[in-house]
């Protein structure tokens, strides 16, 4: 079936699903293959549970005419998606980099859904299959869209600009992240300024770290909103202070002044913050409508929260990490005027050959920092944590902790989603 053709079923059943448990009545499903499930075995059961067609890539399942037979069913979702957005021609923001893109996206989503009907990015729908889900969830009234686009591999962000087709990019940094996929830091350049390349070829505009030397060169020819410290910035700012959260002074060039406290642990959220500050204001967002969206935003998802629990004060940040956003949470802890306190770090993945010397790195860094307890937690920090008190796994580190009580303390939590540190808030 053509892609026209499957639109026009779309048109009429525009909820697509890809989960054959959450089948609502009148969706498309799309069976998707991995590494252990193949979409195509819950096709039936799809229907039956109300899906209204089924998008399947197996002959051999085909046994109802609402099932729907293509080559390659994810390829099939993919065009489908580039599709919609090219027939709505809904102005549409790509969001990427290697820290901070999810925290961005959602600050600009808080900023721009006061004044714009606005679809963006849920969760982490960022890759090849959820950003697709993200632009066929358009409808008309949508006046603009924040697609957030995550990269593990050379070439996803080239893919995923190809089916956004953004108007408008932003990378909010590149660092050492993901070197199993890429390769290299050069691989995270390249990468990453797919989303600049795709922009170059349609003259799109770039929202951009002025002071950011990497982006800079990477941008090379391409028309540029800028934000930053510096005052020669289309908005400019500097941190006030980060205790307990993230206070700043911004202002726009020739503008006034402006004074806005969120709730965002860490000065290394102002390029964050400037940065929704920035495309909020760039689409004629009010100056004060702006500082009440960044003033009442709340991070979620164990991204810079703050918590309190009946022994002690956490920080967790431990959705990701990687050794620019390991060292960046590190140095602002230790600068809080707080005591005693304690970090509890959990490896990076995906870092490759590196991993060792990058991991041996942060806890030199931790040695000269001199937090009161540190417990470091995976592989890679026990083959290199010297001093300190390592763990292997998760599991292990509980147990520890159940039986090291910790009273009184602030405690920093990080560590790469794959470690699962969120399971010792508990003990804490």
């Amino acid at each position: 079936m053509r892609i026209a053709e499957l639109y026009q079923i779309y048109q009429k059943h525009p909820v697509v699903t890809t989960d054959s448990r959450n089948c609502p009545p009148g969706s498309v499903f799309f069976a998707l293959k991995g590494e252990s499930f193949d979409g195509n075995r819950f096709a039936a059961h799809a229907l039956s549970a109300g899906a209204a067609y089924a998008v399947v890539d197996d002959p051999r399942v085909q046994t109802d005419a609402r099932m729907i037979l293509t080559e390659n069913a994810l390829h099939t979702l993919q065009q489908l998606a580039r599709h919609h957005r090219t027939t709505l021609g809904t102005p549409v923001i790509g969001i990427t980099g290697t820290n901070g893109k999810t925290t961005t996206k959602e600050l600009m989503a808080a900023v721009l859904s006061t004044s714009y009907r606005l679809l963006y990015t849920q969760g982490n729908l960022n890759n090849h299959i959820g950003v697709p889900l993200t632009l066929l969830q358009l409808r008309r009234d949508h006046e603009m869209a924040v697609v957030e686009m995550g990269a593990s591999h050379p070439g996803e962000i080239r893919l995923l600009s190809e089916l956004a087709r953004p108007d408008y990019g932003l990378v909010t940094n590149v660092g050492y992240a993901h070197l199993e996929g890429f390769g290299s830091f050069d691989g995270v350049l390249r990468t990453k300024g797919e989303l600049y390349d795709y922009l170059r070829q349609t003259s799109g505009k770039v929202f951009i770290h002025k002071e950011n030397e990497h982006l800079q060169k990477m941008a090379c020819g391409l028309e540029q909103i800028t934000y930053g410290e510096g005052g020669e910035a289309f908005v400019s700012g500097r941190a006030t202070g980060s205790h307990p959260f993230l206070s700043l002074e911004w202002k726009q060039q020739k503008g006034d002044g402006h004074v806005t406290d969120t709730h965002l642990a860490g000065d290394y959220n102002l390029c964050n913050v400037l940065a929704a500050i920035a495309v909020g204001r760039y689409f004629g967002v009010p100056s004060e409508t702006v500082d009440r969206a960044v003033a009442g935003y709340e991070p979620s998802n164990n991204r810079s929260q703050w918590k309190k629990t009946a022994q002690n004060t956490l920080v967790i940040d431990a959705y990701n990490a990687n050794p620019s956003s390991m060292e960046a949470a590190l140095h602002y802890f230790a600068s809080l005027p707080v005591a005693p306190k304690a970090v509890i770090l959990g490896d990076m993945l995906e870092l490759g050959a590196d991993s060792l010397p990058l991991h041996d790195a942060i806890v030199s860094n931790l040695e000269a920092y001199g937090f009161d307890e540190v417990f470091l937690c995976g592989s890679f920090f026990t083959a290199v944590g010297r001093r300190f008190p390592c763990f292997p796994d998760i599991d292990a580190l509980k147990k520890h902790l159940k039986n090291r009580s910790l009273q009184g303390y602030h405690i920093l939590i990080k560590g790469s989603h794959g470690i699962r540190m969120e399971r010792i808030v508990a003990e804490l």
